[in-house]
């Protein structure tokens, strides 16, 4: 898995949402997200899931391509 690709995804899948909105949607802290798009954490699966939906795309498509 390719954190820096995975980071720039979440951003731009994120556009003008904040941070703060994303995370209280997906019910996780706001530094975790930005753990996620600075590529020095990356989510665990059921957490992937979750964001996969909440962006309406696959787990795939945002962690393994």
């Amino acid at each position: 898995m390719d954190s820096e690709r995975i980071a720039k995804k979440l951003i731009a899948l994120r556009g003008s949402k904040s941070r703060e909105e994303v995370a209280n949607a997906l019910g996780i802290s706001i530094s975790a997200i930005g753990m996620y798009e600075t590529g020095a954490r990356i989510p665990r699966d059921e957490l992937k899931a979750k964001i996969a939906r909440y962006y309406d795309t696959s787990v795939e498509y945002i962690f393994y391509s």
